[in-house]
């Protein structure tokens, strides 16, 4: 059977396309306008092509239909996409009106050129919660009037399979059917998710038993032996360790992190040191027996559960989903970049799989 043909706007590392890719599907094109994480995709996607354009310029659209008639890409399955809508972010300034929340509409006209079997759509949960949910509202009335009737479900990652607590809006619209996408169902309850300690502790150390950090070399081998399903599954096609380069933390953060206990964040601080943080998730250290926070894209707030140092690349990569073998190009913070912006493979291909039932 042929298999269907996915493009991915606003690809990133390609976390979303490399889930579609995990289930089968030929991932055949990926935008963006990030040389670095166009390498990361290139890299990571098989045959597929990664393209630098400007998608604030709604002529270069003309260059993705130009690509797919080249290559005899007549009828395109699923056009897939995370556009930037950092006005909705709460991490943001929350400014509705900021110009990237209207990168989307890229995302629209092609679908009206290309006309593709269904469209899958990714963004920060503020988009359906923040201002009445107007941002979601527009996504919903754009697509409305091509064909498309959009369904948005906030998925939350831990229900399938993610060590990580983190919400996402999706938007799936199908080409017009009567039909209306129902999002797979939740695959684990919370008596079973998966835990940091589950996802990440097979990965070496970077601390002496002295307790000083290393940065590690750029290829490593496993501390241990998998010591989880989870671990298993992110290493089956990996025989060494990429990504692991540790970074040194400054000596006051050093000493105030290692005062910080499991779980807990700079509240946990004695009295005299509390005062000198103010944001909400300083210091925070992960519990090994919980999934991690929702992945950022190196702030360096968060702690590993364990040793007094950020994640690195790879650990947050596995928190994300990512398996061993997908590695990360650039400099150490462009590929914290990709990582944290990325759909987690795994929700990526959980809705993959539930696409096939549509199209």
């Amino acid at each position: 059977m042929k298999k269907k043909t996915v493009v991915d706007l606003f690809c990133g590392a390609g976390g979303l396309s490399k889930g579609f890719l995990d289930a089968g599907y030929n991932v055949v094109l990926g935008v963006d306008y990030d040389e670095s994480a166009l390498k990361t995709f290139q890299n990571n996607h098989g045959t597929a092509t990664a393209m630098k354009l400007d998608l604030y310029n709604h002529d270069n659209i003309t260059c993705i239909v130009d690509f797919l008639k080249d290559n005899n890409i007549e009828n395109l399955d699923v056009l897939v996409g995370g556009p930037p809508c950092q006005g909705f972010s709460y991490a943001g300034k929350m400014d509705i009106n900021d110009k990237r929340n209207f990168l989307y509409l890229a995302m629209v006209k092609l679908t009206e050129k290309l006309k593709p079997k269904a469209v899958l759509l990714e963004n920060v949960l503020a988009m359906i919660e923040a201002n009445g949910g107007v941002g979601a509202k527009r996504v919903i009335d754009d697509f409305e009037k091509i064909g498309y009737k959009m369904v948005p479900k906030v998925l939350f990652a831990p229900e399938y399979g993610i060590p990580q607590i983190r919400k996402r809006v999706f938007f799936v619209g199908l080409k017009d059917s009567e039909n209306e996408f129902e999002f797979p169902n939740a695959l684990l309850d919370q008596e079973h998710f998966v835990t940091c300690e589950e996802a990440i502790s097979d990965l070496p150390s970077l601390q002496t038993e002295e307790g000083e950090i290393l940065r590690g070399e750029t290829v490593q081998e496993y501390m241990l032996p998998p010591q989880s399903e989870y671990q298993r599954k992110m290493r089956k096609d990996s025989s060494q360790v990429y990504n692991h380069i540790g970074s040194v933390p400054i000596e006051k953060t050093r000493k105030m992190i290692a005062l910080v206990p499991e779980g807990k964040n700079y509240l946990a601080l004695p009295d005299e040191y509390r005062g000198l943080y103010k944001y909400h998730e300083a210091l925070t250290r992960y519990h090994s027996k919980k999934p991690s926070l929702t992945i950022n894209t190196g702030h360096r707030s968060h702690f590993h559960y364990k040793w007094n140092r950020i994640p690195t690349v790879r650990e947050c990569a596995r928190l994300q989903s990512f398996p061993d073998d997908f590695l990360f190009y650039g400099n150490q913070s462009d590929q914290f970049k990709q990582v944290g912006n990325a759909v987690p493979p795994m929700l990526g291909q959980a809705i993959a799989e539930q696409l096939k039932k549509y199209i």
